[in-house]
């Protein structure tokens, strides 16, 4: 038996309706062809399937086996199809995630989940990168796409803004300025500085605050190395440190305050690839964009780029 779909669908709609004319009706044929139809499906299943009075049509007992088996196979075969195209749209592959020391806060699970929810299929591998390497593998290619601080002087990134926050001065408790609800840029310019030794020329202007001083003045800089490092070093007092009102939740540390910097620039954190984005930068960078839409009022600081 070699069955045509276009005829177990005629079957399958009579068996429904026991009426050729609304079967006829809901098929788009002419009540003969459908007649005709049924004819050869009963020839080639070899049996009577309906029994045809001119009051009623009734399935047969071989109709009503016949016509569980068809449901199912039709079923079954819309599924397969189903199945194979949604395979063929279906997005795949690796993106390779990049980001600098602290990514997108608070945003990065929700951004990361969001995009494995959407894109079951692609493999998403994150890497964190030193501050030695601000475009956080993009240029050496081991990067797709990137969540880095601007500015940096990396040439041929493109970029777009997920959110901004406040900057913070880290004192020590002994410092001259603790205490104070807020600081401006000039009463730190006589401190000496920390900063990643290998920083990048336009974050190194940026994290010194290099726009409130004189040319002839450029900040003393303690170079540090890491993180927690640098959190010494500004604990005894050696040297501040110019960083975003991120560390007031993630950098509690012995000896040292926060303090808001009232007309100093705000930090951005933002999203970045090299050359033309392929189908999955684009698609991270959309779902990104749409969680800072719905979550960034839940933290405190982070700003939208154009609020």
């Amino acid at each position: 038996m070699d069955l045509h779909t276009r005829k177990l669908r005629a079957f399958v709609v009579l068996a429904e309706e026991l009426n050729f004319g609304r079967a006829a009706a809901r098929l788009f044929l002419a009540q003969q062809a459908l007649s005709r139809l049924i004819r050869e499906v009963e020839d080639e299943v070899g049996a009577a399937l309906f029994t045809r009075t001119t009051r009623k049509v009734e399935l047969t007992s071989a109709g009503r086996a016949f016509r569980d088996g068809a449901v199912a196979a039709l079923a079954a075969l819309d599924h397969a199809e189903a199945e194979a195209l949604r395979r063929a749209r279906a997005v795949s592959g690796t993106l390779h995630l990049g980001y600098t020391v602290g990514a997108a806060l608070e945003l990065t699970e929700p951004i990361l989940s969001e995009f494995r929810s959407r894109y079951p299929d692609v493999e998403l591998a994150s890497r964190e990168y030193s501050l030695a390497d601000p475009d956080a593998g993009l240029i050496s290619g081991s990067a797709d796409v990137s969540i880095i601080r601007l500015p940096v002087s990396t040439p041929g990134l493109r970029t777009v803004s997920l959110f901004t926050e406040p900057l913070v001065a880290l004192v020590s408790k002994g410092h001259r300025l603790a205490g104070r609800e807020s600081v401006r840029a000039g009463e730190l310019l006589d401190d000496s500085v920390t900063l990643s030794e290998l920083e990048d020329p336009a974050r190194r202007e940026f994290w010194t605050l290099a726009a409130f001083r004189a040319p002839e003045s450029p900040a003393v800089v303690v170079p540090v190395g890491s993180v927690t490092e640098e959190a010494h070093i500004v604990a005894s007092g050696r040297a501040v440190a110019i960083t975003a009102a991120a560390a007031t939740r993630f950098m509690p540390f012995p000896g040292i305050e926060h303090v808001p910097i009232s007309d100093a620039p705000r930090s951005v954190v933002a999203l970045a690839w090299t050359g033309r984005a392929t189908s999955l930068v684009t698609r991270f960078v959309e779902v990104a964009l749409a969680v800072r839409d719905r979550e960034t009022n839940l933290v405190n600081g982070i700003e939208h780029p154009l609020a």
